[in-house]
């Protein structure tokens, strides 16, 4: 069985996301309450609750085949202040870092590695925080490359992401997911303008990581809302008319547009800040694309979502609920969500999308690993040969 840490680990999105396959040998999060939502859906004794800087070798058991790493957003997104790898929170990546390093010297390196973040980390920084995190995986002994790969693939979210994906130096790679140069939709122009402001020594040990375009997605934002959340309250008409009364003329002809279509329209619903006239006016701003806006908590600078539900002449509209953001996700109504909104909404919008990583261990990490497991299991009968024969 293949084996993992995941670090940052929320609520286990990644674990999800792996599937049953693999075995997690060890879990840390700082969050206490993301940490009690890990264990309702886990079980007793599968997270490490605490600082990641506290996190001692002896406390990460086993040897995994891989390190799973969803460091914090918070300073290297567009929302967020701009302090990047500098800050409190993205500044985590370094005692991670030292974490994998700690594990290399106890002779327990993983194969692989994955770094998961904002798109905004490729220009934090004017670009220096995405260089920084590809010298610390090449002073590792790491190859590496990089794919953006964005939730609405598989789920209703717009949702683009960074993934980055490191292999030991002396791993045997399959032909199948390397390719010579950048590929759409996984190598974005602003991947690609990334690698090239890398410096020569990092390119060299830069790998072009493909995989094949995924289906088209079959699932509707609409497929998604519940009739009768539990978590949340339908606003009352007044409520409605003040959402809609904040809305421009763009977003207004969006709401007609959708009253005329025949069918129910569900669309998402953030209010942003605009200048108008030189002054600042909240709007509220909808989209009807069949695809829900980016779930983000409010701690990195944004409101929460709503969402308008057109049918003819009616309209309705609320916040999104809870069950909702865990479907946008990707999470079954199975797993287990933390009774507050507040905590349950933080959890889901902090973590990762799980249908995007499944798609990336089917097609990226399992193929790695499984080479790896068989160019091991070669060399050791070759051992075994050698010595009989000797003998």
């Amino acid at each position: 069985m293949r084996t993992f840490y995941e670090f940052f680990a929320g609520g286990g999105m990644a674990r999800a996301g792996l599937g049953p396959s693999w075995k997690c040998l060890f879990a840390n999060d700082f969050d206490k309450k993301k940490g009690e939502t890990y264990v309702r859906n886990w079980g007793d004794g599968s997270i490490h609750v605490g600082d990641i800087k506290a996190v001692k070798l002896e406390d990460m058991s086993g040897t995994p085949d891989l390190v799973w790493g969803s460091f914090p957003c918070q300073d290297l997104s567009l929302a967020g202040g701009g302090a990047g790898l500098k800050g409190d929170r993205s500044g985590t990546f370094w005692p991670f870092m030292k974490r994998i390093k700690a594990l290399q010297d106890d002779d327990r390196a993983p194969k692989a590695i994955v770094i998961e973040n904002v798109v905004g980390t490729l220009t934090s920084h004017g670009g220096k925080d995405f260089t920084s995190i590809c010298d610390a995986l090449d002073d590792l002994g790491y190859d590496f490359g990089a794919v953006i790969a964005d939730a609405s693939h598989w789920v209703p979210q717009s949702r683009p992401r960074l993934f980055v994906l490191a292999v030991l130096r002396s791993a045997e790679l399959p032909k199948n997911i390397v390719a010579d140069g950048p590929s759409s939709p996984w190598h974005t122009t602003a991947l690609r303008r990334s690698y090239c402001s890398l410096p020569d020594r990092l390119q060299k040990s830069w790998i072009w990581w493909t995989m094949p375009k995924p289906v088209k997605r079959e699932v509707r934002f609409a497929d998604v809302i519940e009739d009768k959340p539990a978590s949340v309250k339908w606003h009352t008409k007044a409520e409605t008319k003040a959402l809609i009364s904040m809305m421009s003329d763009i977003n207004l002809a969006k709401v007609d547009t959708a009253k005329r279509s025949g069918v129910r329209m569900v669309g998402g619903v953030y209010k942003r800040t605009r200048f108008q006239c030189g002054v600042k006016v909240q709007r509220a701003e909808v989209r009807f694309d069949d695809v829900a806006g980016c779930l983000r908590t409010p701690a990195g600078g944004s409101s929460r979502q709503l969402i308008l539900v057109v049918e003819g002449d009616t309209i309705r509209s609320r916040l999104i609920s809870s069950r909702e953001t865990a479907r946008l996700m990707g999470l079954p109504d199975s797993y287990q969500l933390p009774d507050g909104y507040n905590e349950a909404y933080h959890l889901t919008g902090d973590g990762v999308a799980v249908p995007v990583v499944r798609y990336l261990s089917e097609h990226l990490i399992e193929p790695i690993l499984d080479a790896s497991h068989s160019a091991e299991k070669e060399d050791h009968g070759e051992e075994i040969r050698r010595n009989t024969v000797s003998a």
